[in-house]
């Protein structure tokens, strides 16, 4: 008898993560995967007029601004020496569509968002992930999780305002949870984050084809002078999405074609036991 092929396994550890983060810059703006799809499904060149018809809860004027952001990152190309001229996907702008399946299953795989758009699928995975230094701090707890706020700080090499902004949005998106209710218990990644490996990985792939050159240098620490508490806005993306969705008339094509939901925000109860946190 054979034996079973086992999966590839990926270590969050082995990725560099700013390549990922570059990756996910280009990647992750609002709106960025509705005009990628848009495009990909019109399979034609489309003027910013033909973009927003298709996308009626996008405002002309920001369709515009996004193609030209996708037209800088060569996402997109258009004929420069003509006013007015059409977009089409680059070859590096197609090569997303597999990487967006990837995304899309992960979310299925891990989050309980009902019947949405694919394109609306999509970017809110891209949204939990693409905020700088996210990598960066997910990694540090696959490392040595759990970990306690001061470790994870010294750890990422950020100030303890970036830190606490990164451990608020991870632990609001379901990618981390403390493990206790007191409020100096350490961190620890959810199912939902150690399961980051593999698209980490494909994600690092895809920027080997960035034509822009990635820095290579660590994030510079920036000192802060006193810890700062001010909550951070966890679910306004969410909710101005849904509302334009919800305004919107149906948008007629497959890709768009389920209702979209209200996005319901990620429990972060934890499922196993605490390991003793470190000690300095």
């Amino acid at each position: 008898m054979s034996t079973p092929v086992q999966p590839p396994v990926f270590s969050i550890g082995t990725v560099d993560a700013q390549r990922v983060d570059d990756a996910l810059s280009l990647m992750g703006p609002k709106w960025t995967t509705w005009t990628a799809m848009t495009l990909a499904q019109g399979k034609r060149p489309m003027r910013i007029h033909d973009v927003a018809t298709q996308l009626p809860f996008i405002s002309e004027q920001f369709v515009g601004k996004r193609l030209s952001t996708m037209h800088t990152a060569r996402l997109v190309t258009r004929d420069e020496s003509r006013r007015g001229a059409p977009y089409r996907l680059s070859t590096l702008g197609k090569s997303l569509h597999p990487l967006y399946r990837t995304v899309s299953d992960r979310s299925r795989a891990y989050l309980s968002l009902g019947r949405m758009p694919e394109a609306e699928r999509v970017e809110d995975a891209l949204r939990r992930l693409h905020r700088r230094h996210s990598t960066a701090v997910i990694q540090v707890l696959d490392a040595g999780s759990p970990m306690r706020f001061v470790h994870i700080a010294e750890e990422a090499r950020l100030d303890n305002g970036h830190t606490r902004q990164r451990l608020l949005r991870l632990q609001a998106d379901g990618l981390l949870a403390r493990t206790g209710p007191r409020h100096g218990d350490p961190y620890a990644l959810t199912d939902a984050g150690q399961a980051l490996g593999a698209m980490y990985a494909r994600i690092e792939h895809w920027s080997e084809s960035l034509p822009v050159p990635r820095t290579s240098s660590p994030p510079a620490v920036v000192r802060a002078a006193t810890r700062s508490h001010t909550s951070v806005p966890l679910d306004v993306d969410g909710a101005r999405t849904a509302a334009a969705l919800r305004r919107s008339a149906a948008v007629p094509n497959s890709l768009f074609s389920h209702a979209p939901q209200p996005q319901p925000r990620v429990p972060t109860a934890m499922t196993s036991q605490s390991a003793r946190g470190r000690s300095r």
